[in-house]
This record gives C-alpha cells, sequence and structure tokens, in this order.
C-alpha cells in the first residue's frame, strides 16, 4: 500500500499594505468563549459557565495564574449573548445586560487589565447579532465609540442578518471608525467567510488593508471532522488568501479546541501544529478553569494511508517548520520518508532539526538528507529546521 503524500509550502509575506493600526504584527493569542460556551444564559441554574462578568473574570484569573498571559495568551474575548435585547432608549447605545453584567463592560475591562490582560468583545454588521442582540447595521461610528469609551481592546464583527455583497464597501467603513477613536482596537472580521457561503470571492488584498484578522471558512466544532475540514480548506487555498497573510494581517481558522472533550490527545497536537503552520491567531475556546494537564502543557508549549506534510519559513532567516500530520483513521504508525530540498526546492546547506513539543533534538542533516518521521494515527509530527549557515 503506497502512501499519499501531500506537500504545501506557506511562506510568511509582509503586507504592502495592511490596517495601520499597530496592532497584530505577530498573529494575536487569547481565550474566546464562543465554541465552549455558547450562548449559556442560564445564571440561575448555571452561574459558573452562564455568558456573564463573572466567567470572564474568571478566565482571566486562570490566565493570570496558570501560565497562559506569560506563554502570550493576552486576549479575553466576549462573543454573542452579552448585551441587553435592546438599546439605551435615549442614547441608542448599545450596553451590557443588566442581570450578567451588573457592572457594565468598562469595569470589566478595568478587571481584565488589572489582570495584565486586554479585553475582546463582539458586534455584528447586521440588524441583529446571530443569537438576535442588537447589531450595529445602522450604528457604526457610534458604536465603535462605545467599545473605545470602554477600553476595549479588541472587536470582532461578524456578519449575520446581512448582505454580503455589501461588505466590501461596511467593513472598511468599521475599521475606519475604530481607528478615528484613536484607541488600538484589533479589528476581527468575519468578511470573508460570509461572502464564501454566498457564491461571491473574496477580495483577500482588500480586506487585509481593513482587519487584523479575518475568519474565511465555517466555524470551528469540537469534532476531528472538523478541524481536517479547516485543514483541507487552507491546503485548498481557494482564492490564494495564504499570499496576504502577514504582520498586521492574519488568516484566522477559528477557535483552538485542544482542552475540550472532543479531540484525542494526538489529534489534539495536530490542531496546534497545523494552526502553528499556518501562522494563525491561537484563540483557545476551553475551561482554563479546570483543564486537562496535558492539553494544558500543548497549549502553552513555547482507509488509505494518508498524510500531509505542510511547510513553513520561521525564523531566523533560512530556517523551517515542519508538520508531517496523518489523516489515517486507523492502523499503527508509518513511517514518511523525506528531504528537506524536496518541500522547499530553494533550501540550501546544514540545518539542526528538534521535535517542536518537546524540545528533543533529532540530529543536524545536510538540506538533500533524507529523514523518516514515525507519524501515529490521526497524529502529527512537528520538527523545526534552524540554519546553521
Amino acid at each position: 500500500m503506497g502512501i499519499t503524500l501531500f506537500v504545501c509550502v506557506v511562506a510568511l509575506v509582509a503586507q504592502a499594505v495592511a490596517l495601520d493600526n499597530g496592532l497584530a504584527r505577530t498573529p494575536p493569542m487569547g481565550w474566546l468563549s464562543w465554541q465552549r460556551f455558547h450562548c449559556d444564559r442560564d445564571c440561575e441554574t448555571d452561574p459558573q459557565n452562564c455568558i456573564s462578568e463573572n466567567l470572564y473574570m474568571t478566565m482571566a484569573d486562570a490566565m493570570a495564574a496558570n501560565g497562559y498571559r506569560d506563554a502570550g495568551y493576552q486576549y479575553v474575548n466576549i462573543d454573542d449573548c452579552w448585551s441587553a435585547m435592546e438599546r439605551d432608549p435615549v442614547t441608542n447605545r448599545l450596553v451590557a445586560d443588566p442581570v450578567r453584567f451588573p457592572h457594565g463592560i468598562k469595569a470589566l475591562a478595568d478587571y481584565i487589565h488589572g489582570k495584565g490582560l486586554k479585553l475582546g468583545i463582539y458586534g455584528d454588521m447586521g440588524n441583529k447579532t446571530c443569537a438576535g442582540y442588537p447589531g450595529s447595521q445602522f450604528t457604526l461610528q457610534l458604536d465603535a465609540q462605545t467599545f473605545a469609551e470602554w477600553e476595549v481592546d479588541s472587536f470582532k464583527m461578524d456578519g449575520c442578518n446581512s448582505d454580503p455583497k455589501l461588505f466590501d464597501s461596511l467593513f472598511p467603513q468599521m475599521s475606519v471608525f475604530l481607528n478615528q477613536t484613536g484607541r488600538p482596537i484589533l479589528f476581527s472580521c468575519e468578511w470573508p467567510m460570509y461572502q464564501h457561503r454566498a457564491g461571491i470571492n473574496p477580495n483577500y488584498n482588500l480586506i487585509a488593508k481593513y482587519c487584523n484578522i479575518w475568519r474565511n471558512y465555517n466555524d470551528i466544532s469540537d469534532t476531528w471532522v472538523s478541524v481536517l475540514n479547516i485543514i483541507e480548506f487552507y491546503g485548498d487555498n481557494k482564492g490564494n488568501f495564504a499570499q496576504v497573510s502577514g504582520p498586521g494581517a492574519f488568516n484566522d481558522p477559528d477557535q483552538i479546541v485542544v482542552g475540550d472533550p472532543g479531540l484525542s490527545a494526538s489529534q489534539q497536537q495536530v490542531q496546534m501544529a497545523m494552526w502553528a503552520i499556518f501562522a494563525a491567531p491561537l484563540l483557545v475556546s476551553s475551561d482554563l478553569r479546570d483543564i486537562d494537564p496535558v492539553s494544558r502543557d500543548l497549549i502553552l508549549n513555547k482507509g488509505e494511508v494518508n498524510f500531509e506534510v505542510w511547510v513553513r519559513r520561521v525564523l531566523p532567516q533560512g530556517s523551517y517548520a515542519v508538520a508531517v500530520l496523518s489523516l489515517r483513521g486507523g492502523g499503527n504508525k508509518f513511517p514518511v520518508s523525506f528531504s528537506l530540498s524536496k518541500l522547499v526546492p530553494d533550501a540550501r546547506g546544514k540545518y539542526t532539526v528538534t521535535e517542536v513539543f518537546t524540545g528533543t533534538a533529532v540530529g543536524t542533516y545536510s538540506y538533500n538528507d533524507t529523514i523518516t518521521a514515525w507519524v501515529d494515527v490521526s497524529s502529527v509530527v512537528f520538527r523545526k529546521y534552524t540554519s546553521l549557515s
């Protein structure tokens, strides 16, 4: 039985034009509530897990106390269902749900900042959010100013209940309004995802000009199939979205579900390795207050036989990250042999090779030396080739 080997080389390309707010010079890292907690509003019977100021405060506590903040996870991101069902009748401003966020978003931001972290918030381009809360369709500038006054650090704009054909003008408007507030607010867009669904080819150069990060595929779920579907989408690279990724602007394949129950330990490694290869934002959506130690260490870690080999240029100059990914559903470990020159035609010289997750030295090899990696079922071998020249 042969080995199907798919090779994808993704280069880090600096932006010629990118959102000029000084943010996301590297892929943002943090925590986001949606995948794990969705729209749980039942604070009466589920007070520890409902969407409330308590959830975000206790998650910030865990991030500060358990090493996540020190590892670079900065953002504590609120998602849908945080606001009251109606805007303030006098000012027309968004207001937080008074029961679940009794102290308001500004007080929550102060608490998050006191932990050395940053606060993100959610909104929608339509008249309603996906869960039916007030959207920003006619209040883009007012909402941008409100978020700035609350001292929010990141804003995720969804695309429910709106027309994707208008996004090429509407999302840039919101980007301009955020910049005009004078407060650096990372702009997370779901612009291309909705255009894909509507059969519109996204203009990724335009998107990268106005957004710091952008979702371009379906929401992730806590399943191996969902993770694989996202990896396949990125491998296809339809519209060549990989070429616009760089400092200030990054493709977002969605949340990290490591620590949730849907993936095995090796499958969790696959997600972390592939998101690193994508140079993706790392936005964890698990309960950091009670997470398996193996998953925690991974998050913090500075039919036919079917494999994919992904390569990305990394620092120092001339070095590469290589992920050998098994898509098999059963069987034993299989060997995959390759040389760096087969993956990167312009590779030259010698390299020290190390296992990324463990830091174990594999050895020193020339660019044309063949190396064999034994890859387990639904797993990954993730190595760094550091140039010695």
